[in-house]
């Protein structure tokens, strides 16, 4: 597994050995996370199937923050993280790229970060593994659309197709006044 490069502190996307003709193809494998850095055991698997113009989030969870080793196996996302961890190197920071099927590239989100993607393909499949489980109470949404996070979402002739819970997100100044105030 290689570090094709580092979006935010502790962000990585990577790039897992391919085999050249046909074969498996060996995607996760412990030792070379570890190697990596990431050490934290994943405890569930998800899928996410949406179609264009979908967007998701952008989640996180206040308490059991989960990282997320996450890839598109079908269709093309935007995705964007946002480092919600306060006293780190690149708080309030966001980043974004376009992960493609095909290409087999991973991304590493770790724990303390808001995540979210938008669909650009007629379809997308999306696959990612979590260090925590969801816990549902401690779920929150930073509104995608704050223009403190100044995301360049490529939505701009068209409206998202929102959840109602993505509809809800909260502004990045009152997220940031919530962490602080949940602070020990």
């Amino acid at each position: 597994m290689k570090i094709v490069r580092t979006l935010l502190h502790d962000v990585l996307l990577l790039r897992p050995r391919i085999p050249s003709e046909g074969g498996r193809e060996l995607t996760i494998d412990r030792s070379e996370l570890e190697r990596v850095g990431i050490v934290q055991p994943f405890v569930q698997d998800n899928h996410s199937r949406s179609t264009r113009n979908v967007l998701r989030g952008l989640h996180y969870q206040i308490e059991h923050a989960q990282g997320k080793l996450v890839r598109v196996i079908r269709g093309e996302i935007f995705d964007v993280v946002v480092d919600l961890r306060l006293g780190s190197p690149t708080f309030g920071q966001s980043a974004a790229l376009h992960l493609l099927a095909g290409e087999g590239l991973l991304l590493w989100i770790p724990p303390g970060y808001a995540h979210g993607f938008q669909v650009l393909s007629a379809e997308a499949d999306f696959l990612y593994s979590v260090t925590d489980y969801r816990f549902p109470e401690h779920e929150r949404i930073l509104l995608w659309s704050d223009p403190a996070l100044a995301i360049p979402w490529p939505v701009r002739d068209v409206e998202p197709i929102l959840s109602p819970k993505d509809q809800q997100g909260t502004p990045f100044a009152a997220t940031v006044a919530m962490l602080e105030a949940k602070r020990p």
